[in-house]
């Protein structure tokens, strides 16, 4: 082949390359594809190792905060999903008050909720759609699923304390919160949530009140089918 011949060929295979190229960047994402969000949820990858003990919720926003900053994301001011019960005059705190306004999206950028009304299914049309909370979407801070039923360990129950509207056993006497996550003792209760949605009883459905543990320990969260692992918002 001739030097000339060899340039032709040369720019025309360039010519080819480019073009592939424009049509590549020009060709539209596939429809339906959502877009990918910021981090702003996760679930705990471990507990904070002291049974439903937290250090109350600064500790266990401390424990969020602190996962969050070792995953890169520690510029967002990150908040426990849990609720409190009264005590010695102090009101109630309502989970669903203390995680900003949505929307969520889990660390790989898949969207969990659009707000706080969709989260806890508010309005009869987001009950009846649902939120994304679910076991694929569940992620921990580092993008890595969480054990659920039938996996060994299994790790389902999260801590919350809340009711399925996300507000705290206000007018209970029953302990809900292991004292306000002050107790690792073996009495006491916290509720629960399945973050794998499954379970034998209606109840196991939900992702934020399914049942109580049966103690306070780190023994007894394990026994009940957890490891004491939290959610996690950016309240903004």
């Amino acid at each position: 082949m001739s030097q000339s011949h060899r340039i032709a060929a040369s720019a025309l295979l360039a010519g080819l390359l480019l073009l592939a190229g424009l049509a590549q960047a020009q060709t539209p994402a596939p429809a339906g594809a959502a877009p990918a969000g910021p981090f702003t949820f996760f679930v705990t990858s471990k507990g904070a190792g002291n049974g439903a003990d937290l250090g109350g919720l600064a500790g266990a926003d401390a424990h969020c905060q602190k996962l969050a900053a070792d995953a890169g994301a520690g510029d967002k001011a990150w908040r426990a999903y849990l609720s409190t019960q009264l005590e010695s005059g102090k009101p109630a705190v309502n989970a669903r008050e203390r995680i900003g306004t949505g929307p969520w999206y889990n660390v790989k950028g898949a969207l969990v909720a659009r707000s706080v009304s969709h989260l806890h299914s508010d309005t009869v049309e987001e009950g009846r759609i649902g939120n994304a909370l679910n076991w694929s979407t569940a992620l921990t801070e580092k993008g890595e699923p969480v054990k659920r039923s039938g996996d060994t360990p299994n790790e389902h129950d999260i801590l919350t304390g809340s009711q399925p509207d996300g507000r705290a056993f206000a007018n209970d006497s029953a302990d809900h919160t292991c004292k306000n996550y002050t107790s690792s003792a073996a009495d006491g209760a916290v509720q629960l949530g399945h973050f794998d949605r499954t379970g034998r009883v209606p109840t196991a459905l939900s992702w934020n009140s399914a049942h109580p543990s049966r103690g306070c320990g780190q023994a007894n969260l394990i026994s009940t089918g957890g490891a004491g692992l939290l959610y996690c918002f950016a309240a903004k």
